[in-house]
């Protein structure tokens, strides 16, 4: 890593501490995205969508992993009914998906619900 690298790196951390991680999910649409990306090092989005059961049995899975991972991983819903653009962008085709985001990049895709042990073990290996 050279010497910019490394002050860029420096910068990018003081002002993560800065940001305020929050501990529930927060709204997202079409237009906020990529804010919401770009804002945290590691972004999880559950696309999901009112009618659908499976959706609202992760919900609450989701609510508690946001809680227990504050500070290092910043969850988002998305409701792919409101929010067609994203949902296309990113090829949802069947929810719930959850998109994990790395430094603004998507790194992973979960789709269908999956108990919360799994699903924090599998956002644990990308912190």
């Amino acid at each position: 890593m050279d010497d910019i690298e490394q002050i860029r790196e420096k910068k990018k951390q003081d002002l993560m501490k800065g940001a305020e991680w929050p501990s529930e999910p927060v709204e997202v649409n079409d237009s906020g995205f990529n804010d919401l990306i770009k804002k945290y090092s590691v972004v999880v989005v559950d696309c999901w969508a009112p009618w659908c059961g499976p959706c609202r049995m992760v919900g609450p899975v989701i609510d508690a992993l946001a809680k227990e991972m504050q500070g290092k991983v910043a969850f988002g819903k998305l409701n792919t009914d409101m929010n067609p653009k994203i949902s296309m962008r990113f090829q949802i085709e069947a929810i719930p998906t959850l998109l994990v985001f790395k430094e603004g990049e998507l790194v992973d895709r979960i789709v269908g619900a999956k108990p919360k042990e799994d699903l924090a073990r599998r956002l644990k290996a990308h912190l």
